[in-house]
């Protein structure tokens, strides 16, 4: 009897060591298939953001793109008054040279109106301090009756788009 008790102690005794193996297993396979889970959602959210990402990238070139297009038709649509103007001065077979003068002049002041509204202007004027940040000097001259760094004259307007210079004015300056 006391052997059966042994071997019944035995036969307890893995079925409980079989039992809690049996638990742990599956403990962790429930702790694999937790991070199984949360590594597919990872994935999906990673794959998610590049999606995203990349459409944003498209969305973005194509709003430049088009805010350049857009911006290139305003400044032609500026232009095509000046345009006309001077195919209609060159159509013009009189040889009036005085409304020729004249129409040139127009067509100048066209230009500058329409070059102004879009927000470029005009600069460097003879009596003008000289900056080198807007001004390209091309020559020099001593003259003792003006201040120094004095521009004297303009061999070249310059023109800024907005704040930004686009072309240096090339000037003379004295002292």
């Amino acid at each position: 009897m006391a052997k059966k008790k042994a071997d019944k102690s035995v036969e307890e005794e893995k079925q409980k060591k079989t039992e809690e193996a049996l638990e742990k297993e599956t403990e962790e396979k429930s702790e694999d298939n937790a991070l199984e889970k949360e590594l597919a959602d990872t994935k999906d959210q990673l794959l998610r953001v590049t999606a995203e990402y990349a459409n944003f990238r498209k969305r973005s070139e194509k709003e430049k793109s088009d805010s350049y297009a857009f911006a290139t038709a305003n400044v032609v649509k500026e232009l095509l008054g000046v345009i006309d103007n001077f195919e209609r001065a060159l159509s013009d077979k009189t040889e009036d040279y005085e409304g020729l003068k004249k129409g040139v002049q127009m067509t100048y002041d066209g230009l500058m109106a329409a070059l102004e509204k879009i927000g470029v202007t005009a600069y460097g004027e003879a009596g003008e301090q000289f900056d080198p940040n807007f001004h390209n000097a091309i020559m020099h001259e001593e003259n003792e009756s003006l201040d120094e760094n004095v521009i004297t004259d303009v061999f070249q307007k310059g023109y800024k788009l907005n704040d930004k210079v686009v072309r240096p004015a090339m000037v003379k300056t004295a002292n």
